[in-house]
């Protein structure tokens, strides 16, 4: 059963910045498309950023140029580094885990079958 664990989430500033960690258990990441995604208060679920089984990626609009998902296949584990942060990226970000196949769908939250409990990041000066 493939099983997700996020890490790394906290208080942050405006301006700066955090890295989010997803260890995976129960399957490669070759065999995974892993994205990122995140809740904010009141607000739907939305899809950030995602990295394919072959290490392509894909990033939301907002985030272009901010963030950057990378893995570590010796690890098993799917990073976000996340740089010059602002107060509307304050959120819950789950990582979460699908077949190859909906990588191209991945900003999606329905693609996705594995999730994580998620990490809180909050924004604020």
């Amino acid at each position: 059963q493939l099983q997700l664990v996020e890490s790394g989430g906290g208080l942050v500033q405006p301006g700066g910045s955090l890295r989010l960690s997803c260890a995976v258990s129960g399957s490669s990441l070759d065999y995974n498309a892993i994205g990122w995604l995140r809740q904010a208060p009141g607000k739907e679920r939305e899809g950030v950023s995602c990295i394919s089984s072959i290490g392509n990626t894909n990033y939301e609009d907002s985030v272009k140029g901010r963030f950057t998902i990378s893995r570590d296949n010796a690890k098993n584990t799917v990073y976000l580094q996340m740089n010059s942060l602002k107060v509307e990226d304050t959120a819950v970000y789950y990582c979460a885990a699908g077949p190859p196949v909906v990588f191209r769908y991945c900003m999606s939250p329905l693609v996705f079958t594995s999730w994580g409990q998620g990490t809180q990041v909050t924004v604020s000066s």
